[in-house]
């Protein structure tokens, strides 16, 4: 079994959070020190991290960092309790579409409520909060060798966005079964979109993918349909921000286009997620919030400073689109895999949990 290389986006010390600046990746690794809720906040809104698994981890440490600030300013638990509250509120509010997010401060919450003696409650968050983080670690391993059970010894595979260890707390999802593909000793080829806006695929999932010696293409995004009409890719694998209850799903603006061409070339279309990205209070694809980023990220071109649109210029720039569930051919998760995604199935599938 071939040993893949374990990157990690985020370490805990114990007293602050180190974050790698996904930003000045690939031509930098530079590491950004969190000893503040409001430093964490601001990481998640400036894309310091990214990747829905890598914000809900990152958020619970920032809760932490956010109970341990008003230990010496909280009275007594009333005070203290209040005031984490509005703390995680600003959390909770830094990216709108990624549910694990909401998933992990809704963890945190638990802890807050169960307790009433503040320096119980603070050690029982940070407790709860590598918690999260080496659970997502295992989560991400349980979905990449269920996925590499659907691949044949040979595949290439394309892939959209950043859906690797930097996107999570380590592994990956989408490219955690490109991972566990390549470690039973299966050959992968992985053609990478670059990612417009924010260069995703270029600057991120190449690295990654370099770093562990997997052999890639980089492609633009408007060059997918051509290699899937010459037969060049066998299978398409994403990544999820939400999964609503009928199975649409909310990833990285430009998946919806790539499930359209799988489906019309007859290619299988894999959404790669943690069961915590389900999202079974919303019945479908039309009730996911879709986050708008800054016209900037498609005005300028990335990590160069340089305008590429004229003054004046009008921009609509959502960060996510929504998969509609009849383009999926199934939903990879850590409990097995749900093919042919909608409401029926997805329920069922829940329920024998």
């Amino acid at each position: 079994m071939k040993r893949i290389k374990d990157i990690r986006p985020l370490k805990w010390t114990g007293k602050s959070l180190l974050l790698l600046d996904q930003r000045k990746l690939p031509l930098k690794e530079e590491w950004i020190e969190c000893t503040t809720y409001e430093c964490v906040a601001k990481a998640i809104e400036d894309m310091v991290v990214r990747g829905a698994p890598a914000i809900g981890v990152v958020a619970a440490y920032g809760v932490v960092l956010g109970a341990k600030e008003l230990t010496g300013e909280a009275k007594n638990y009333v005070e203290f309790k209040a005031k984490l509250e509005v703390i995680v509120n600003r959390l909770a509010a830094t990216r709108p579409t990624a549910v694990n997010l909401f998933w992990a401060l809704r963890r945190m919450k638990k802890i807050i409520n169960a307790g009433s003696d503040i320096s119980d409650i603070v050690q029982a968050l940070e407790t709860e909060a590598i918690s999260i983080e080496r659970q997502d670690v295992e989560t991400n391993r349980k979905i990449g060798y269920f996925g590499a059970e659907l691949l044949s010894s040979r595949e290439v595979i394309l892939t959209h966005c950043n859906t690797g260890a930097l996107a999570t707390a380590g592994y990956g999802t989408a490219l955690g079964v490109v991972r566990a593909a390549v470690e039973l000793g299966k050959e992968i080829t992985v053609f990478v979109d670059e990612t417009r806006p924010y260069l995703q695929g270029a600057r991120l999932t190449a690295w990654e993918l370099q770093q562990e010696g997997i052999p890639y293409y980089l492609i633009t995004d408007s060059m997918a349909g051509w290699f899937m009409s010459l037969g060049e890719i066998t299978c398409v694998i994403v990544g999820a921000d939400r999964v609503a209850r009928n199975g649409d799903t909310a990833n990285k603006i430009g998946t919806y286009t790539l499930s359209v061409l799988a489906k019309e070339h007859g290619i299988p279309f894999y959404v790669a997620a943690p069961t915590s990205t389900f999202d079974l209070s919303i019945d479908s694809g039309v009730e996911i919030p879709i986050e708008e980023r800054n016209p900037d990220e498609v005005l300028y071109c990335h990590c160069r400073d340089c305008r590429i649109a004229p003054y004046g210029a009008k921009v609509k720039n959502p960060a996510f689109d929504v998969t509609p569930h009849e383009n999926i051919t199934g939903i990879i998760t850590e409990k097995g895999v749900i093919v042919s995604p909608n409401e029926e199935t997805i329920v069922e599938f829940f329920e024998k949990e």
